[in-house]
Formats: C-alpha cells, structure tokens, sequence
C-alpha cells in the first residue's frame, strides 16, 4: 500500500495541466475519444496533453477543451492558467469546487511555510449535498469538534467524492497542510502509517510531530474498509501522537475507535410516486441523472420520458453510481426502454469493460484515479456490478443480522420500529412473551449504510433499494421468502386493524395518511395473502373499504372483496368478518353506480349482524343499505332504513350515527320539496357532528347545506358553501363526494350567469372522465362548441351545467338538447333528471315532456319546488293539469 502519488503532482507542488485535464475528464465520466469528439479536436491531442507531451498547447485547443468539459468560474481560471504555465491558484476557502493547488511532500521542519498546499485532486460538482457539505464542515472546524468522523455507505453513493470535497472546504481552518491516503487491498500496519507520514512531507512519527507543531492539519483516507485493522491501529495512534490533527475516512463501515463520529452518506432524494411531471429536477436523484445524460445525449428528456425518468431514479434508489451507470446506457436508449430493460434488473448494473473508463468504479472511493509504486501490481477490491457492491457490506454483516435484513426487505417502503419488532419475532414466540428490541440492529445498519432514516414521523425507516433486492434474492435462494412473506402479510393486516378505527372520527386525516405511506405494502400482502393465506387477506381487505373509497379505488377494492369471499378457503371465517367484507362489497359498489348489484349483499351483512347483536355493524349496514335503495329508486324504503337507523343510534347513544342518520334524511326532505325541513336536520347534523369530533359528516353537511341554498335560489351562498365543503374533501381525500360538490358549485354559477367560472367547473370535472354519454344523448356538435361530445363520470351534471349556460344566453335550441342529454344519462341522480326534465321543458315548450316527468316524479316521489313550478306554469296551463 502506498500513498497515491497523483496527489504529489509536480516538484514546485503546483497542479500541472496534464494532471488537471486528467482529473477533470474522469470527473466528467468520459473517455479521452469522447472528450476529443466534444471539443472538436484530435483524440491524439488530448492523450498528448495527458501525458505531458505537448508543453505549449494552442490557445484555442485549451478553450475548446475547457468549454467541453464545462469548466466555469474559478475551475476555467485555474486550467487556463495550467496551461500558460503558471499553474492553478489556491482556492478561496469557501470554493466547494474549484483545481486547487496540489502540494509536495518535501517540507521537512517546523519552519515550513504557515498556509500548506492542499494535496487532493479537484474536487466535483456535487448535486444535492448541500447539508451535508455544510454540516461536515462546521464539524471539523469546530473547536471542540470530532477528531475523526467517518463517511460510511455502499459503493457508488459517493463517500469519496463527499470527502474531497470537503476537505477543500475546510482547507483554510488547517494551515498546516491537507492530504490524503488511498488504502491499498491488504496493507498492513506499517505501510498504512508510512504512506500517511508520507503525504504530510515527513518519514518519521516524531518528525511529523515537529512539523505540525500543534498546527491544524487534516488526513483524509479512503476505502478504509481494505485493511480494516492496520487502519485502525495507525489512526489510534496518530491521532494519540498528534493532538491537532484531524481525520476523515470513507469506507463500507466505520473504523471503531472511539471518540469517532459516523456519518452515513444517504442516497440522493428521489421524487415521490405521485411526482411524474412537475417539479422533477428540484429532486437531487434526477438532476444528477439528466447531468449524467446530457454527456452522451444532445438532447434533454422529452415530455413523454419524465415519468419513466422518475421511475427510475426510484427504482435506482437515488444511489448516484447506479444513476451513473444508468444514465450512460442512454445514448442508445431513451428512458422509456430503459426502463423497461432495466427496471428489474438494477443490481445487475455493470462497469463498461474498460475500467479505467470509469475510475470512480474501479476504486469506488479512491481520492485518485490510478495507484503507483510498489503496489500497483496488487489487486483491488473492484464491484463489477451493483450486486457485487451490497454483497461486501452484506458479508459485514452476523448471520442473525443478515436473517433480519433478509426479513425487513420485504417491506417496500418507509416502515417504523414498531412494525420491525413485529416482523422479528422469533417463530417459536409467536405471541411476543421475548420482547426483541430491534433499535441496536437498525442502527448497525445505519452505520454500514444499509438503511436510510428520512423525516420525523414513526414511519421513517427504508432499506436501500439495491439492498433490499438483494435481500430478497437471498431469502428467494435460502427458501424462506414464502415464509417471511406470510410474516409480512399479518403484519400489515394488524397494522391495518389498528388504523381502520381512526377512519371514523377526528384521527381520520392521519389514519388516511398513515396507510398512504404503507399503499405498498398494503398491496403486496394483499396479493400474496390473497394465494398463500386467504384468510389474512380476508382481514387485511375487509378493513380497508374506507380507505379505498377515499381514495378512489372503489372498483379494485370490491374486486379483491368479492375474490376472497368466493375463496372457498374462507367459507369458514368468522361470519361477522365475512359480514363486514360483504358490507364492503357493497358499499364500493355504490360509488361505481353498481349497486343495484349488491342489494341482496347488503341484505345479508344486515341479517348477520342482527342474529350477532352487533350494534355497530347494523348501524352500518342499514347506512350502506339506505344508499343502495336509493340507486333502485326504492326511496321509501331508505327512507324506512334511514328512520331505523336513528331510532337504534338514538337508543345507544350514538352520537356520530345520529348525524348520519340525519344527512340521510336531509335527502329525503329535499326530495319530498321540504327545504326548511331539511335544513332543520342538516343543523342538526353540523351540531352531533362537532359533538362526535366528527369532520368528514360536517364536511358532508356543508356540501348538503350548498345544494339547498341552490335549489333555494340562494346562488352566492351556495357557491360559498360548497367552496368551502370543496377544499375540506380535497384535504380528507374523498373524489367522489368531492366531484359531486365541484357540480352543485358548477350549476349555481351557471344558473348565477358566471358563465366563466362555471366552464372552469366544467374542465375540472371532465379532467377525470373516462365514462361517455349514450350516443343517443350527445347533444350535435356545432362549429362553435367543441365539448359537446364528451363524457366523463360526471357528464349527466355536466350536461344539466352546460343547458343552464345556453339557456342563460339564450340558446333555447342547444340548451334543450343539454337537458336532454341530462336526462338521459342512467347514472344521474333522480333529482338531477327531475331538474333536467324541467329545464328541457322550459326550453321547448313541450308539452310530451311534461308526462315524462310526471311519471319520473311519481315514481321517485320527488316533489317540483315552487320555482320550478313557476317554470312551467305555462306549460302546465297550456296542458290543462298540474304536474305532480
């Protein structure tokens, strides 16, 4: 093991131009042909350059090369100046990347000048370090700051390149000198010390000791991890012999000498799965991918390629050598293929052939490019590919440390201590009477680098992707996967039964939130649950039919429903689980309008909870049924269900299915044409509401109060009202009660005449469609209205908006033909095609469709309000009989 000697680059201790394209070049990753190519000159010229060959290079030469590697600033001056022969400047102690000057080792006492040389290669652009640069360098000018703190972390997360850098920052708090050592495979002792002596200009401990002479100096040393003890002996002892020297070192795992300070380098951030588009380069994991593309691609990532480039800087984990190697593949390949080749294949991530194409990977973190001198024969620990690279870290690792890697990888995303306690359980203590306290263990992984800590909440901890999946692999190959999958599974299925609760009640944001952070993880048991364990999946699934329907995955949670309750595997469950997951399967059809299909489901979830005397499952079954007899135009009888719900919430006290009950039968006054009525029970329902800490029912509350200040007339109170119901939803996370309310808001602007307000509801609404209106009722198109043929989830109340704006104009023929593409719609709301039956009344002045309501009203029950009555009052006149 030697000291690097490209650190000692030239007899005056000045960096050479040679050695600052060098060093610049593979910096920037490229070859000596790919930098010729770049610049525009000849690939001979470069590797004369390098080599020293050519002593006076043209002006124009060196400007082309220093605009192909996109030197700026004080890094441009400094190899202009290389190339005049004047050598580099030192740096201003605040340059975090700048060519410093690079200094000898031939001062041999204490009179040696008061501002040494800092003898380090040129430090790199670093993206996304900031804190991190900051934080160290405050540490090691602090007065009583750590002596030695080591960088630890994986291969390729850029501990070296951390390291350079800050040591250049901190240059100026050490005047006696800053220089560093790369550690070889298999040094012992006495050449670790050697080498170190070296570097700071002496070849004996007691001649350093009079060199320093209490001055400030600084030791960098690297790839640590090679020869763990001669390390360790030789920092133990210089750091005893020599009080003002300080010591950074990167390695795969601390040196263990105490008084040290670990600091693990994280991965960079990567964008969070809903991040596909905006907002993408503020994230440090895809600014250094799309740096790393520009050098092999002209042209910056295409619209179409941002969500596959956020797939992959996630799916790479943000470590910045497997962004590096990924990126690379892009000159033949845009990020879609990427992607699609590469996604699962990440650990296999490979170094071009040439290694010396890629020094980074050739010495992960070495502070120089090649080695010299006695050693440079010996082998290097060298990670061919990213499997290679976690592999080392893994073999750090005690057999019962690796079992609970293997055992905490399968989660897929950010966990807490307390789910890592459950998952490792012992087998044999199934019931936890041994408690395990994993906190000793995660923080061996921490300081190996395995584990990254992010944010404050309980759910802060995740494995490093490339660790987990070769944690995986291991448990796949050791025959224990199927097994810690099942573990995994009933882990979640607790966690989601502890959480179901707080769905209901003032915790709901945080419960949402809560399972958000574990989506993953929720569907991954949920699909090997479903094949290995149905049962557990049963539990898992019947407890999240809140979370599904605030989230928009109505359809896909009834899917799962009713698969495991077919399973006959789970004929045999409890029957009020089996009752609860009915329940669900019903309720998730409602929300897609499929409940007609799951009347007789609700029915029977109904029955079981009687026979059981559950209270709570009644209460909520009689709620899901109501809602259903509605869909099948049975209003009488949800009003009979609602009417029996309040009776049992009143009888146990139930102040929060009170309220529910008295939402419910707000609709059915509003139907019957009682406004007062119904706004006398949806005060009711803000009052139980606030009691029971109940946000979510106020919420619904507002939203109901909006409609019937609207059908009142009252336009600016209830868009005011449903505003307000609006960004409440947005924060709970319910779309499909907030698109309801974004069309109640939409049609008292239209009705208001605030045409441009309303078309903006209009575009809103129809951002999220997908479900198209009977041909029959799309209204023609005309050359100045290029919307009329859409259709979307929300197109029947679309539709009752856009004839209230032509009508508002006075378009009678267009608006006719809205209202009738309103009334058409299946999906609407009976209420909603009693309103649009009225207004395609009042527009064409036809008296067949007064029939036509009569017979939607009688078979609803829905009673005209007195404004709409006084629509068509001539008509009615006209026709010789009331409407209904």
């Amino acid at each position: 093991m030697t000291p690097d000697h490209e650190w000692s680059r030239s007899p005056a201790g000045r960096t050479t131009l040679p050695e600052l394209l060098r060093g610049h070049r593979r910096a920037a990753g490229l070859t000596q042909a790919e930098l010729a190519s770049r610049a525009g000159v000849g690939v001979r010229t470069v590797r004369d350059l390098e080599r020293g060959r050519s002593n006076r290079p043209q002006r124009t030469t060196v400007e082309l090369l220093a605009g192909a590697l996109a030197l700026t600033g004080t890094s441009r001056a400094a190899f202009l100046a290389a190339a005049r022969g004047a050598g580099a400047e030192p740096a201003s102690p605040d340059a975090t990347s700048t060519a410093l000057a690079v200094g000898g080792g031939n001062a041999t006492s204490a009179a040696a000048p008061a501002d040494r040389s800092v003898a380090l290669p040129p430090p790199v652009e670093l993206i996304g370090r900031e804190r991190d640069l900051t934080e160290l360098a405050e540490m090691l000018t602090a007065e009583r700051g750590p002596r030695l703190v080591s960088l630890v972390g994986l291969a390729g997360v850029g501990k070296t390149a951390l390291a350079t850098s800050v040591a250049h920052l901190v240059a100026a708090a050490h005047p006696a000198g800053v220089a560093g050592v790369l550690v070889g495979e298999g040094a012992d002792g006495p050449d670790v010390l050697a080498a170190s002596m070296s570097v700071l200009g002496v070849a004996r401990l007691s001649e350093l000791v009079a060199l320093l002479a209490g001055r400030p100096t600084l030791l960098v040393m690297d790839a640590v991890e090679r020869a763990p003890g001669p390390v360790a002996a030789t920092l133990h002892r210089l750091l005893g012999a020599l009080p003002s020297l300080r010591v950074l070192v990167t390695g795969r795992h601390p040196v263990g000498l105490p008084g040290e300070r670990v600091w693990p380098v994280a991965p960079l951030d990567v964008p969070p799965p809903e991040a596909e588009h905006s907002g993408l380069e503020s994230w440090p994991a895809v600014a250094l991918f799309t740096a790393r593309l520009a050098q092999v691609r002209r042209e910056p990532p295409a619209p179409a390629e941002l969500p596959a480039l956020a797939a992959l800087v996630r799916r790479l984990g943000g470590l910045p050598l497997a962004i590096e190697l990924m990126a690379a593949r892009g000159r033949l390949l845009d990020l879609t293929e990427l992607l699609d080749r590469y996604g699962d294949r990440v650990l296999d991530l490979a170094t071009h052939a040439d290694a010396s194409a890629h020094p980074a990977w050739d010495a992960p973190e070495a502070l120089g490019s090649r080695r010299s001198g006695p050693d440079t024969s010996a082998a290097v620990s060298v990670a061919v590919t990213l499997r290679d690279a976690v592999a080392f870290s893994y073999r750090l690792l005690a057999s019962d440390e690796q079992a609970a890697l293997r055992q905490l990888a399968v989660f897929g995303n950010r966990w807490s201590v307390e789910l890592a306690e459950e998952m490792l359980v012992d087998e044999a203590d199934r019931d936890g009477t041994v408690a395990i306290d994993p906190v000793p263990l995660l923080d061996r992984f921490v300081e190996l680098g395995l584990l990254s800590v992010r944010g404050t909440g309980s759910f802060r901890f995740r494995l490093l992707d490339a660790v987990r999946d070769y944690a995986v692999e291991q448990a796949a190959g050791g025959g224990e996967l199927t097994c810690i999958r099942r573990r995994h599974a009933e882990v979640i299925a607790r966690l989601v039964a502890r959480t179901a609760s707080d769905l209901i009640g003032p915790r709901l944001p945080d419960a949402v939130h809560r399972l958000d952070e574990m989506s993953s993880d929720i569907s991954s048991s949920l699909a090997h649950a479903a094949t290995d364990d149905p049962l557990t999946a049963l539990r898992l699934a019947a407890c999240l039919t809140r979370w599904w329907r605030f989230r928009g995955r109505d359809v896909v949670g009834r899917q799962w429903l009713r698969r495991l309750l077919a399973d006959p595997r789970t004929a045999d469950a409890d029957p009020l689980l089996r009752g609860w997951a009915a329940l669900g399967v019903a309720r998730l059809a409602a929300e897609h309008g499929a409940g007609a299909e799951e009347l007789s489901t609700a029915r029977a979830a109904l029955d079981t909870f009687r026979q059981a005397g559950d209270v709570t499952g009644e209460l909520e079954a009689r709620n899901v049924l109501g809602t259903l007899l509605i869909s099948v135009r049975r209003q009488d009888e949800a009003r009979e269900q609602a009417e029996a719900l309040l009776r049992l919430a009143a009888r146990n006290g139930r102040t929060r299915d009170l309220a529910v009950a008295q939402n419910s039968l707000a609709w059915h006054e509003i139907r019957a044409g009682d406004l007062a009525a119904a706004r006398r029970r949806l005060a009711a329902v803000d009052r139980l509401a606030a009691e029971s800490g109940e946000q979510r029912l106020r919420v619904l509350g507002w939203a109901n109060r909006a409609e019937v200040a609207r059908l009142e007339g009252w336009y600016a109170d209830a868009i005011d009202r449903g505003r307000r119901a609006i960004a409440a939803l947005s924060e709970l996370g319910d779309p499909g009660r907030r698109r309801r309310v974004l069309g109640t808001v939409g049609l008292a602007l239209a009705q208001d005449g605030r045409a441009a307000e309303a078309t903006a509801v209009l575009t809103e609404l129809r951002a999220g469609g997908g479900e198209a209106l009977p041909a029959r009722s799309v209204p023609r198109p005309r050359s100045d209205d290029s919307e009329l043929v859409w259709g979307g989830p929300e197109a029947g109340l679309c539709a009752l908006i856009e004839g209230n704006l032509a009508l508002h104009r006075g378009d009678r023929e267009l608006a006719a033909e809205w209202f009738a593409a309103a009334a058409d719609h299946a999906g609407q709301d009976r209420r909603d095609v009693v309103e649009a039956l009225v207004g395609l009344a009042a527009s064409t002045a036809d008296p067949s469709v007064l029939d036509r309501l009569d017979r939607v009203c009688v078979e609803s029950g829905i009673r005209l309000l007195p404004q709409e009555s006084g629509l068509l009052y001539a008509l009615i006149a006209a026709r010789g009989g009331p409407a209904q």
